[in-house]
């Protein structure tokens, strides 16, 4: 059985169900993540791909139970991981399973680390909190670990701070306090973001690595397509809080059929042809407070846009097995009648 039928029959590691995920802005809740739904299964990698500002990081703290507290909060929705409601868990709850079952790679690695703890406390802290360990073989774990992301003199590093590290280095040590207790899930949240071309190949490598040897399910949070090539199983697209378009990566590359798709697609630089400028896409992603009430979110940006794009909002349907669109463009993505 090939290895995406084995994926296609398993049962989710995780699956998000209409989530809605608001921001509150001077005392009215504003959707960053808006009814979105997904599932990634045992060992695959899914990719989230889109601008900045499409909701991208705010799903990945909203599984993660890491909004600021106050301004942020889910409005509905559910997240089942390994068949349990994180939604309905407490905080006590949920920290016995973050850090352990489910882990996250954040953005910068620098402010991420703390400044004034050395590498070692950081990663000892980790293995304290899920296992029961001593401080011996807490310090053995956290040079073996560092050694298994690929960093030399392990038994040195682990006495320094994150100052003393480069850039590519303290992503390495986020990498190995992600995956100090082998969770089942990780999340990397553009795990190569600031990073040179050449130290970018190596982490994204490194995680492949590691993804198969502990059998991860991963979510690659990237707006990076040639990382999505590269790494992922499936892809999912978002704009502005929603998801526009979800298929396998194969069928995404080569055959898109959201016009955000295409047009991001089309903006990656190709090696065999010579052009005097990159293709872009013109106008930015609105705003949380601008958000367009109905019809398509992208509809004002969009080259095909028709005028009900701009009136009916549409659904994300199947055009084929296993390739979700929400486009007006198909008739899968046309709401019931009466539907807005």
């Amino acid at each position: 059985m090939s290895t995406k039928k084995m994926l296609r029959n398993e049962a989710p590691l995780l699956e998000v169900k209409n989530l809605e995920t608001a921001f509150d802005i001077e005392g009215t809740d504003y959707n960053a993540v808006d009814n979105v739904s997904f599932k990634v299964k045992p060992r695959q990698i899914v990719g989230i791909v889109g601008e900045s500002g499409c909701g991208k990081s705010v799903m990945s703290l909203s599984i993660m139970k890491l909004l600021p507290k106050g301004i942020g909060k889910v409005k509905s929705g559910e997240i089942i991981f390994d068949g349990i409601n994180l939604e309905k868990m407490s905080e006590s709850q949920i920290n016995k399973i973050r850090g352990k079952d489910v882990s996250m790679i954040f953005q910068e690695p620098m402010t991420s680390l703390n400044p004034v703890f050395t590498i070692g406390y950081q990663l000892q802290e980790v293995l304290f909190n899920h296992m029961k360990i001593s401080k011996q073989e807490a310090r053995q774990k956290a040079i073996a670990l560092l050694k298994s992301v690929g960093i030399s003199r392990p038994e040195k590093l682990v006495d320094e701070y994150p100052h003393q590290l480069s850039g590519g280095m303290r992503q390495r040590v986020m990498i190995a306090i992600a995956i100090a207790c082998q969770p089942k899930l990780l999340i990397a949240d553009e795990p190569t973001t600031a990073l040179d071309v050449t130290v970018q190949a190596q982490i994204l490598e490194l995680l492949k690595e590691i993804q198969a040897v502990n059998d991860m399910s991963v979510i690659l949070i990237t707006h990076d397509l040639g990382v999505v090539a590269e790494m992922c199983d499936e892809v999912i697209v978002m704009y502005a809080g929603k998801i526009v378009e979800r298929a396998d990566v194969d069928t995404l590359f080569h055959n898109p059929k959201h016009p955000y798709t295409t047009l991001l697609l089309g903006a990656i630089p190709k090696m065999d042809e010579q052009e005097e400028r990159l293709s872009s896409i013109k106008g930015i992603v609105p705003s949380l407070t601008n958000m367009p009430k109905v019809g398509c979110r992208f509809a004002h940006r969009c080259p095909k846009a028709m005028p009900e794009c701009f009136t009916v909002t549409p659904v994300l349907g199947d055009v084929e097995q296993d390739h979700e669109v929400a486009c007006l463009l198909y008739e899968t993505s046309k709401p019931r009648e009466g539907v807005k």
